[in-house]
């Protein structure tokens, strides 16, 4: 089995912002013609980002427009460690166990790149990016040119040089990423989204991947979730104020506004938000065979039916509040497993998991079920390190934290159990 390697940009990549653009707005902060600049700047990196300059001329011109020193860059560096993209920062342990396998390979700059990417456990040997001249006063005053990164197709130009023996991935949001992959030096080259998305590079892309969690998902490597939030269907039905729709946009989930509640939208949804007044039936709510949770901006009793519900693992929270809240409840039953302030569930909240795996188990509530559950666990070997229960007349609602690893086994013996109505492996 070959040797695999992961090339990973840095500007809207493995940060959410482009460095240098942030660092013009640092430095000009006092310049009377600052928001001019920052524009020229600004469609400075996107042209070439989408390939219609050349990277040479886009570095070129935007150093020449920074007006930066070591101090600036300091500020910098403070700003780009609390801009990490989402889903890298969750994913350290992916980096901690890849640290031989991951580039980062950027026209950026080490001077802020090496320090943010530094605690990610990635070397840095494994660092290759351009780097500054400064004069005596400690002012940008150019670049190394004769880096290859600072050349147009400097990416490619960098990988013939390292000549490396394996299969190799491209991960990134602009032209230049997509070049390794034209060239025939890459495998495949993923889109990376969750900042910005460029339609010139997402057409060319193998693959489209919205967050470095569905990356990791599709080539089946560790991930802090089980699960991509972008393959998690949230319908949002009738009059629901903006501000939560984006709130689930921003939480990573694929969300889709409808006026109504049609079968098509039922069978794929795993979160369904509904306006005040809107209604979903028995026969309906049958079809819903992926449905966890149900938001109602309003009184649900009316409106959903509970009992079923119920007895289907579907938990429901009401809301009449501030809208926004009750998409923060889904998304911490999603993310954590709480079910506090639910309409038809036991109430619940835990704490979040440092290490280790939970999972959600939902089950008719019968006499001897849990010790079915327990007996799972005990059979293959797994140490419970926290586990937490509560019933009411229709399920039991059990969380249970493991530490260590488990197999595919485990998961199917636990959704097997007798009386099991839903299961799911949180991380």
């Amino acid at each position: 089995m070959s040797k695999k390697y992961y090339i990973i940009d840095f500007d809207s990549t493995f940060t959410q912002v482009e460095a240098l653009d942030e660092l013009a707005r640092i430095s000009l902060r006092e310049h009377p013609e600052r928001e001019q600049i920052y524009q020229k700047i600004e469609d400075l990196t996107n042209l070439a980002m989408e390939g219609k300059l050349s990277f040479r001329e886009s570095l070129a011109g935007r150093v020449q427009l920074l007006e930066a020193n070591r101090d600036h860059l300091q500020q910098l560096v403070k700003h780009l460690k609390k801009q990490v993209s989402t889903s890298f920062s969750r994913n350290k342990k992916f980096f901690k166990h890849h640290a031989d396998d991951v580039l980062i390979v950027s026209g950026g700059f080490k001077e802020f790149i090496t320090p943010v990417v530094l605690p990610f456990h990635i070397k840095k040997e494994n660092i290759y990016a351009n780097t500054f001249v400064f004069n005596e006063a400690g002012k940008i005053v150019g670049y190394d040119e004769a880096n290859p990164l600072s050349n147009e197709g400097g990416k490619v130009k960098l990988l013939h040089e390292l000549q490396l023996q394996g299969e190799i991935h491209g991960i990134g949001d602009g032209y230049s990423d997509f070049q390794l992959k034209e060239s025939g030096m890459i495998k495949k080259f993923y889109a990376f989204t969750e900042n910005i998305e460029r339609k010139s590079v997402i057409e060319k892309a193998d693959h489209v991947t919205p967050s470095l969690d569905e990356f990791l998902y599709v080539n089946k490597l560790p991930s802090a979730i089980s699960y991509p939030k972008n393959r998690i269907r949230c319908v949002v039905v009738g009059h629901v104020p903006d501000t939560v729709t984006k709130y689930m946009k921003k939480e990573g989930y694929a969300v889709k506004h409808t006026d109504s509640l049609e079968e098509k939208h039922i069978a794929d949804a795993a979160i369904i938000i509904m306006g005040n007044k809107e209604s979903i039936s028995a026969k309906k709510l049958v079809l819903a065979t992926k449905l966890k949770v149900i938001g109602y901006l309003g009184k649900s009793k009316h409106h959903i039916p509970h009992e079923q519900c119920t007895a289907m693992g579907v938990l429901i929270f009401d809301h009449a509040g501030k809208p926004e809240a009750i998409a923060k409840r889904i998304a911490r039953f999603i993310d954590n497993g709480d079910s506090f302030k639910s309409s038809n569930f036991p109430n619940m909240q835990l704490p979040e998991l440092k290490s280790g795996h939970r999972f959600i188990h939902i089950y008719r509530n019968a006499p001897g079920t849990m010790s079915l559950v327990n007996q799972v666990f005990a059979t293959h070997g797994i140490n419970i390190t926290a586990q937490f229960l509560m019933t009411n007349k229709l399920i039991g609602y059990v969380v249970t934290d493991i530490d260590g690893a488990y197999d595919k086994q485990l998961v199917k013996d636990l959704k097997g159990i007798d009386g099991a109505v839903s299961f799911r492996v949180l991380y």
